[in-house]
């Protein structure tokens, strides 16, 4: 297994991230901390690292993106795991990650279910979904701690993600254009239209700060979730369905538009965002993916109930059997 850790500006919580990697209970893994010129000290203050660990200076703030894909190129293991540097491993992290590849087949991707770590009576995270209308989230964000199974889901959050490694690069890995945010979703999407499937572990389990780097509500994060989910869904969408569902994917932006007017700072970034997202393209985009997924299948794996959107409910709630098809 190889694991990586992107880290800018992380402070203490780089510490607390690759500190839960030396208690797991699978030690056969190589981990590559990539940093991306942070000056916050966070580097210089990580403890003495057994030759498991491997650091990777960039020197500048080249993005989640970029900095995952020079790792994963000089990854060895079959798969790798994303860990945020404000994500802290369960001990038993990667040993839960690598048993539910199991759980489906033509699997590709493992999600963690993600605790806020600083509300841990609430879920951080279990899972994005993707709406057929181009608008993803974050299954069961905010809400509180309750049993849940495993099951399906579109795709992993990147904060603690499985890849397998093999599909990632072939696939091009994340687009490096979209520099962070949402890059995880356009993956997952080109994941499932190669015919691959996301399975989302109830026991492989992170705490997860959120958004304690960038910010969540910051023009930065807002600018850049913006532009990047017009990128997903007109980089991805099938042509059959592009042509079903542009015209809602235009009044969902619309939506979110007309609701940054009345919050503090948002109507800037995500105006700007928008223009962005549908003006222009990634200009690092790899080869367009060949299709295998059924169109079916991909239907199957959005949501269609806006109610799932704004409640942040998962949009497959069937839990898998050891054996499920």
């Amino acid at each position: 297994m190889s694991v990586i850790i992107v880290n800018y500006n992380a402070g203490d919580y780089l510490r607390r991230s690759v500190e839960s990697l030396l208690e797991q209970t699978v030690s056969d893994f190589e981990c590559f901390i990539v940093d991306n010129g942070s000056t916050d000290g966070s580097m210089a203050a990580l403890p003495g690292l057994d030759a498991r660990f491997i650091k990777m200076e960039m020197g500048e703030n080249l993005g989640f993106a970029v900095a995952n894909n020079r790792a994963a190129d000089r990854a060895s293991a079959d798969w790798i795991a994303l860990l945020n540097p404000d994500a802290f491993a369960r001990p038993d992290w990667l040993e839960q990650g690598l048993a539910a590849r199991s759980r489906l087949p033509n699997v590709a991707m493992v999600g963690s279910t993600q605790i806020l770590a600083l509300e841990p009576h609430k879920f951080d995270g279990l899972g994005d979904e993707y709406h057929a209308f181009g608008v993803a989230w974050r299954a069961g964000f905010g809400e509180p701690i309750r049993d849940i199974q495993t099951r399906e889901a579109f795709g992993p959050c990147g904060a603690g993600a499985f890849y397998d490694r093999h599909v990632y690069q072939a696939l091009g890995g994340f687009d490096e254009s979209f520099f962070c945010y949402h890059e995880d979703v356009d993956l997952a999407f080109r994941i499932r239209l190669a015919g691959y499937r996301c399975v989302q572990s109830a026991e492989t389990v992170i705490d997860h700060v959120s958004s304690a780097i960038s910010g969540r509500a910051s023009e930065f994060a807002v600018y850049h979730g913006t532009r990047n989910r017009i990128w997903t869904f007109f980089n991805n969408m099938p042509g059959p369905l592009l042509i079903l569902l542009t015209i809602p994917h235009l009044l969902s932006n619309l939506a979110f538009l007309t609701v940054s007017l009345f919050r503090k700072g948002r109507f800037s970034p995500t105006f700007r965002g928008m223009r962005d997202g549908f003006f222009t393209r990634p200009n690092s985009r790899s080869a367009k993916v060949v299709r295998k997924a059924s169109l079916l299948s991909l239907l199957k794996s959005m949501g269609w109930n806006p109610l799932k959107v704004v409640k942040r409910r998962c949009v497959n709630e069937r839990p898998l059997s050891d054996h499920s098809e």
